[in-house]
């Protein structure tokens, strides 16, 4: 009895042995996913932060401050952790660090030269957006030993110049669970349409629940955007639940805010639209239930982890700066940030929900024409 139970055991092994040998698609998403998370985690995590944009307003302009943008220059040419842009003025480049269009602002104030010839104690003002740890701790690094390599010169003068570094913070301390709440937010509605709207799709269709569909005079428009719509409601109950329940165990209260609830129902809606007309793209025109599976697991690392979700896209390598670029993840995460942990509004989000509204009509577009009328 025990050996004709084993025999048994062994022809399910058999049958399913049988049917992954005869899925390469599967079979190569099973060898590549290990390789993909590899290249990506091990590009994604620890890298050292590249080309960040450095605001500069110089209101001295005498030798002891071009000294300074020079030696600013320096580290361009060099370690390339900024690149300096100037500024007249002031007010608008700390606009530009609150919108997220730069990632900190050098202000060199009115006789600066003159406080380091008179011993004065002359300061630099850094402004720094610090809801993100990892820049602001780079960028003060940096500048940290900037000045003290300014305060320390080849000839040593019998009285030392010394220079301070004095750090402008826009907002109140960020905890990596805040962080990394826009990116989890985004993450839960991803998987929602994977589950939801790929795996779904898939098993209906594998169970002949679509042939149904196709023997109505339903139109393909009709077709898919109905599935469309359905898997964008499943993303963004998700979306919902995870933002107010996210938003209570970080303690970001900002996301209550009527104003800022409100553009953060925008952002769900339009990334929950960009998702699953992603994946409805994907899937259109599979049949294979096993491979939304496989390849579910390459998505998920491949989209997540370069967004910026975790680690800034200023330290990826051009390659995965290229796939952040036209990734939708990196738009949600960048507004879900600009909402979450800076209470910006439109002024700052309205490029993420241009992009993410027009992927979605594509992705729309496009599956609508792949899409098989026929059984």
């Amino acid at each position: 009895m025990a050996f004709f139970q084993s025999e048994r055991m062994m022809a399910i092994v058999e049958r399913d042995l049988r049917k992954f040998f005869r899925s390469p698609a599967l079979m190569m998403a099973a060898m590549v996913f290990p390789l993909v998370q590899l290249i990506v985690l091990g590009n994604a995590f620890g890298g050292k932060i590249r080309d960040a944009k450095l605001g500069i307003v110089n209101e001295d302009a005498g030798p002891q401050s071009i000294r300074v943008i020079e030696a600013l220059r320096a580290v361009q040419s060099n370690a390339r952790t900024f690149r300096p842009i100037l500024y007249t003025d002031e007010k608008q480049m700390v606009a530009d660090v609150r919108k997220g269009d730069l990632n900190g602002g050098i202000v060199i104030p009115p006789q600066f030269s003159r406080d380091v010839y008179a011993h004065a104690r002359p300061r630099l003002g850094l402004v720094l957006d610090n809801t993100d740890n990892f820049l602001t701790s780079t960028f003060e690094q940096t500048l940290n030993d900037l000045v003290t390599s300014l305060n320390d010169p080849d000839v040593k003068p019998r009285v030392a110049q010394q220079m301070a570094l004095e750090v402008v913070e826009l907002y109140p301390y960020i905890e990596y669970m805040k962080y990394l709440l826009p990116g989890s937010i985004t993450l839960a509605m991803f998987v929602s349409v994977m589950i939801g709207g790929g795996i779904v799709y898939i098993d209906d269709k594998a169970r002949g629940v679509h042939e149904g569909y196709l023997v109505t005079p339903i139109t393909k428009v009709e077709l898919v955007g109905g599935l469309n719509v359905a898997g964008a409601l499943k993303a963004m109950g998700a979306g919902i639940v995870l933002t107010v329940i996210g938003s209570l165990i970080a303690g970001v209260g900002s996301s209550f805010v009527p104003a800022n609830f409100f553009w953060l129902l925008l952002l769900i809606v339009t990334t929950s639209f960009a998702f699953i007309g992603m994946m409805f793209f994907m899937m259109v025109r599979v049949s294979d239930p096993l491979i939304p599976r496989a390849i579910f697991g390459i998505l998920n690392t491949l989209l997540y982890f370069p967004s910026g979700a975790i680690y800034p896209t200023q330290a990826f390598p051009k390659w995965l700066q290229a796939i952040a670029f036209v990734d939708p993840f990196t738009y949600s995460v960048h507004g879900f940030k600009a909402v979450l942990l800076k209470g910006v509004g439109l002024a700052a989000i309205w490029p993420d929900l241009l992009y993410l509204g027009t992927f979605a009509i594509v992705m729309f577009v496009l599956s609508t024409l792949l899409f098989k009328r026929t059984l």
